[in-house]
């Protein structure tokens, strides 16, 4: 099968900041492959590298067996932040970067049609950009991005910002358009978002550290159980509490409380609780789950992946 992406030794620096340092990376033809690392990670210039957007300090990567700027009218690349133009339709802006794109004007507009009605905007074509919600203008530059010729569709933390319904709609679309044969390298730091993909990738310090399917990252863990513990108040004391329950002696904030590696809940659990009322700390809820792709990327680099 061929890939469609391939990059060996991938290294990018921005004057004394070493950004990427030495990139291997293996898409195949057809694959939904999710790149998972928080901020700082690399993650943006290593896609920008494979878009064309920059070239690498050293190292090699082909689209489909070409060079970046050889294959772009092969590649759909959006970019974290929204690039349609507020002041124009949806059809303005697709009939506009179809004509960038070189096609003609009956054929731009022919594809915008079409564009629109595969993202479910057609009611919304000829409304105003500014009047789409969060998740309809983040399908219409999907959109954009998915002309004919497009075989690899990059999308850098496509789901940033919109809430939870938009969320799993918008992720649903892009599944549908990788079941047309069209390959998927989607950028995120929300393990949610990459829980669809057939392939992930946890990127740290400008490397790809582990890549498997995801339920085999889990499984490979080491991890069988993860609390979660929403606390009334955060502070040392609670976790130092807290990561005495703790496998492998360490626990994760979150924005409400805290996640704790722990494979056995049921006798832990009423202990947490008394334990952090001699605190003055209210227990609001605790409950077991399976592992997350963000535990495991935990588990490996003892950092959050997103910010808490």
């Amino acid at each position: 099968m061929m890939n469609a992406i391939a990059a060996n030794g991938l290294q990018k620096s921005f004057g004394d900041v070493e950004a990427l340092r030495g990139v291997n990376l293996r898409v195949d033809d057809g694959e939904f492959y999710a790149l998972m690392g928080p901020n700082g990670s690399g993650k943006t210039t290593l896609v920008s590298i494979l878009a064309s957007v920059i070239t690498p300090t050293s190292g090699k990567a082909e689209i489909f067996g070409r060079k970046p700027q050889e294959a772009r009218n092969m590649i759909g690349f959006v970019p974290q932040g929204s690039f349609s133009s507020p002041m124009l339709t949806g059809r303005e802006n697709l009939v506009y970067f179809a004509q960038l794109f070189g096609y003609s004007k009956n054929e731009a507009e022919k594809i915008a049609s079409e564009q629109l009605l595969k993202m479910g905007l057609s009611e919304a074509a000829d409304r105003l950009v500014s009047d789409y919600s969060g998740g309809m203008r983040k399908k219409l530059e999907v959109a954009t991005a998915l002309f004919p010729e497009v075989r690899l569709l990059i999308l850098d933390e496509p789901s940033t910002g919109l809430d939870p319904s938009a969320r799993k709609n918008f992720l649903g679309m892009i599944e549908e358009v990788n079941s047309t044969g069209v390959t998927v390298l989607c950028v995120t730091h929300i393990g949610e978002d990459a829980e669809i993909a057939s392939k992930v990738g946890f990127m740290d310090e400008g490397v790809i550290i582990a890549e498997d399917k995801p339920e085999m990252l889990k499984r490979n863990s080491g991890l069988e159980k993860v609390l979660h513990a929403e606390t009334s108040i955060k502070k040392e004391a609670i976790a130092n509490v807290l990561v005495e329950y703790s496998d492998d002696r360490r626990i994760l904030e979150t924005e409400k409380g805290y996640r704790i590696c722990c494979n056995n809940p049921e006798e832990a659990i009423p202990d947490i609780s008394r334990q952090l009322d001699r605190l003055g700390c209210k227990l609001l809820r605790i409950e077991t789950s399976n592992p997350s792709l963000e535990d495991v990327f935990y588990k490996l680099t003892d950092k959050s992946v997103r910010r808490v």
